[in-house]
C-alpha cells in the first residue's frame, strides 16, 4: 500500500434527523465500499461541495428523486468536519491504485463500470488492521467534479464537527 497525506476540512452529507452525522455504528452494521458489513464503522466523507451534491444527486436518483422535489425540513444537511491529519492509504494516484492491484481506470473496471464494493473491501480491512486512519480515493459516483476525492475514515481519533448547513445553503 502507498499512502499520501491528508486531512483538513471535509464535508458529510447527512439525513437532518441524525442525532449524531459522525456517527459510525449504520456504517459497521451495512458496510460499504471500504468495509464489510458488521467489521468497522466508516464515516464517508466528500473532499467538496460540488462532489457532495454529485454523491447527493446520485443517491436519490437511484429512487427517482431529483433534489428540487425535497422539502427544505427533510432535505439533507452537509456537515462541515475537521479530518485529522495522517498517511492515509492512496487509491488516487495511479501508484497508489497500481500497489493495491486495482484498474488503472478506477474507480472504473475495464468494461466502464465501478469497480465492486467486494473488491475494495479487503483493501479497507488491511488498511484498518495495519493502523492507517482511513482512504483517500477517486469518486466512485457519475459526474464527479475533476480532481475532487473521498475520504472513508476510520481512524481512533474523533472528527471535529465544525458546521451544519441547511439544504437550501449549500445545494
Amino acid at each position: 500500500m502507498r499512502l499520501i497525506e491528508r486531512g483538513g476540512e471535509y464535508c458529510r452529507v447527512a439525513d437532518p434527523g441524525w442525532v449524531d452525522p459522525l456517527d459510525r455504528v449504520y456504517s459497521r452494521e451495512r458496510g460499504g465500499r471500504w468495509n464489510p458489513p458488521g467489521s468497522f464503522g466508516v464515516v464517508y466523507l466528500n473532499s467538496s461541495i460540488p462532489l457532495a451534491r454529485a454523491q447527493m444527486r446520485a443517491k436519490l436518483g437511484r429512487r427517482g428523486i431529483e433534489p428540487e422535489d425535497l422539502l427544505s425540513a427533510s432535505a439533507p444537511v452537509l456537515i462541515d468536519v475537521r479530518v485529522p491529519s495522517g498517511e492515509y492509504v492512496d487509491v488516487v494516484t495511479a501508484g497508489g491504485i497500481r500497489a493495491l492491484a486495482l484498474p488503472a481506470s478506477y474507480p472504473r473496471d475495464a468494461a466502464g463500470h465501478f469497480v465492486s464494493h467486494a473488491d475494495c473491501q479487503p483493501i479497507g480491512v488491511r488498511a484498518r488492521r495495519d493502523g492507517h486512519p482511513g482512504i483517500a480515493c477517486r469518486p466512485a459516483v457519475d459526474k464527479a467534479p475533476p480532481g475532487s476525492e473521498e475520504l472513508a475514515y476510520f481512524g481512533r481519533r474523533r472528527l471535529s464537527l465544525l458546521k451544519r448547513r441547511r439544504f437550501e445553503d449549500w445545494y
